[in-house]
């Protein structure tokens, strides 16, 4: 029997067995594909180049693709291109060809986009570590403390906007080459969908929403602006001008073009007359404008950014998405609007793109603002407040930076992720016992509660002062009914979220062109009325939340009943579960009950003081 055992090979020992690096699949880009061109696809190359004045000279000559590797001085000299300068770029532009040849495009393997492929200068820059940065900082924030399926980071979501640029743009250069879209611009648009978000910091929004106004209240401070000095920042450390320019970029224009399409128009230049500076962009001329559509489209909002992220949060939130962004892609194209070139659609999806801001709006109130998700970000918020200066992070120059001045230097901005979370959890630093509290309740779900959330009846504009005093305020209004809880200010958080269709309150379809089957050229606007009746009145509205600190039962009960007599002295919406939480305050606000007569509840009579009790309640107070 035992000579039948197979012998035991002892060199396949367990620790010998590793999982297979992962590689990436080389496969031809369009533009490789040069030998299988034929004259016209040339001459379109020759157009997107700068060459468009050498098309009749290749057609003459019957030029394809296959021809192109061939040519040299000598032969462009004898088909009649007679300046010298001009020969030498067009073998410089061919050059590029050849380097695409031999720098295959990688493929990733993306679980919204399927499998996608990106340029090797894409590559290079996700391979940096200021972009790898990005899988270590949650797409959602705290979201994921609510969500535990959304675990997705900004990694992937930048590597998807990349994509979608790069689809959306290479659509409108197929559908209408008189555009010139050149190589150029279509890669200038993709890197800077792959570098929006690179200036978020731990937990996304949660930084710049919450930690950095409250640290430093005087800065006008958004990742936006991290985005491009972070951008900045890469190419200088990592030697990457070099490399763009071997990809054919032309710099520094091409990089004023990148940081434009994501932070926005940069500051002209004080010598710039008011007529100069009518355009503010300095990447691109006015006749591309559309190209600064594509990323962050600062016109109607409708965007590659949206687009991604409408799709992988609600894969990753098990919400269902109802826009579908390859429609747009079907239809997009560019027409003139008062002499500015914009991204307009064709008439018929006027009502998808309604759809594509009524998911952003679902998902605001079912996930980004979602009660428990907010307290949760700004508990560490709180957290990250008290543990600011005990958290030393070493920047350039051998400087050190707290958690709120890190934003100050790139360097130091590179090591702050998420993961400063758990340095404060896991500290055994005593400097950190106060912060490491509060996300030890975080961990273990001991969290403020949320005690109410109403409206204000018009638009307020509230600074992080008047939060303030509004807890004050709340910790005042003792309820008409009587409690023996007292409260401190200190006791109550209030939150503000204002909830819009991206622009206020100004409806952003009223900034979309359309165009119609019969005249593709002709940009027309879409009035809501045109649309549908059910389509919403307003577009925007403001939240008010208060959370209790303290969250024994007694406590939570009587916050809710502060919260209901603050609500009624404010002269605010009431409360959704008013009539639950204190129903011996809310038949005390008249206008309350006029409210209620505003229901559909056609045909039914309630008689005066029958609804919720509030004749007997009446009764017992007075």
């Amino acid at each position: 029997m035992e000579a039948r055992k197979r012998p035991r090979d002892d060199s396949l020992h367990p620790d010998s067995f590793s999982t297979p690096e992962k590689k990436f699949v080389d496969v031809p880009h369009r533009l490789v594909n040069y030998r299988e061109w034929g004259i016209e696809d040339t001459c379109r190359y020759l157009r997107k180049e700068g060459f468009g004045n050498l098309e009749e000279k290749f057609r003459e000559e019957q030029i394809t693709g296959v021809c192109l590797q061939y040519l040299t001085d000598a032969q462009l000299e004898k088909m009649g291109i007679g300046s010298l300068g001009e020969r030498i770029k067009l073998l410089h532009s061919l050059r590029k060809l050849w380097q695409l040849s031999a720098d295959a495009i990688k493929v990733f393997n993306d679980p919204i986009h399927g499998h996608i492929e990106l340029h090797p200068l894409l590559v290079r820059i996700i391979d940096t570590p200021q972009f790898q940065r990005l899988r270590y900082i949650k797409q959602l924030g705290g979201t994921y403390f609510v969500y535990p399926g959304a675990s997705h980071n900004r990694f992937e979501h930048s590597i998807g906007v990349a994509h979608l640029a790069g689809r959306l743009v290479r659509a409108l250069g197929e559908r209408q080459p008189e555009l010139d879209i050149s190589n150029r611009d279509e890669l200038c648009v993709q890197i800077a969908g792959l570098c929006h978000d690179l200036g978020h910091g731990p937990f996304s929004h949660m930084f710049d929403g919450m930690f950095i106004p409250k640290m430093r209240p005087g800065l006008k401070w958004k990742h936006e602006k991290a985005s491009v000095e972070m951008f900045d920042h890469m190419v200088e450390v990592n030697g990457l001008k070099g490399v763009m320019e071997q990809y054919g970029l032309k710099l520094p224009e091409d990089l004023v073009f990148i940081k434009e399409q994501i932070a926005g128009p940069l500051e002209p230049p004080l010598s710039l007359s008011q007529e100069q500076a009518a355009w503010p962009y300095k990447g691109r001329p006015e006749t591309k404008s559309f190209l600064y559509e594509i990323v962050a489209n600062k016109r109607n909002g409708i965007d590659v950014d949206k687009w991604d992220y409408f799709a992988r949060d609600c894969h990753h939130l098990g919400i269902q998405n109802n826009f579908d962004y390859k429609r747009f892609l079907k239809f997009a194209r560019v027409c003139d609007v008062d002499g500015k070139m914009h991204i307009c659609t064709r008439d018929k999806e006027v009502g998808n793109l309604y759809d594509m801001f009524h998911i952003r709006n679902c998902l605001h109130r079912r996930a980004y603002q979602h009660r428990v998700g907010n307290i949760i970000e700004t508990m560490i918020a709180e957290a990250f407040e008290k543990a600011d200066n005990h958290i030393k992070i070493p920047g350039s120059h051998g400087q050190m930076f707290t958690i709120s001045t890190a934003i100050d230097d790139m360097e130091a901005y590179t090591k702050l992720t998420d993961h400063v979370f758990e340095q404060i959890l896991y500290s055994t630093s005593s400097e950190l016992a106060e912060a490491q509290t509060i996300l030890n309740n975080i961990v273990t779900r001991k969290l403020y509660k949320c005690v109410g959330q109403t409206q204000p009846r018009r638009p307020m504009k509230i600074t992080q002062s008047d939060l303030l005093d509004w807890c004050q305020i709340v910790a005042d209004s003792t309820p008409q009914s009587g409690t023996d809880v007292l409260f401190k200010a200190e006791d109550f958080i209030v939150s503000v979220i204002d909830m819009d269709y991206g622009m206020k309150a100004k409806n952003p379809i009223n900034n979309v062109r359309f165009y119609c089957k019969n005249d593709p050229s002709k940009a027309i606007k879409i009035r809501k009325n045109q649309v549908s009746q059910l389509l919403p009145e307003k577009f925007a509205e403001q939240l008010i939340r208060v959370y209790c600190k303290r969250t024994d039962d007694g406590s939570v009960e009587a916050a809710k009943k502060y919260f209901v007599q603050w609500c009624i002295d404010k002269d605010f919406i009431k409360p959704q579960d008013g009539d639950i939480i204190a129903p011996e305050l809310t038949p005390l606000k008249a206008n309350w009950e006029d409210d209620d007569e505003d229901d559909d509840d056609v045909g039914q009579h309630h008689p005066k003081g029958s609804r919720n009790g509030a004749q007997g309640v009446r009764n017992r107070l007075f």
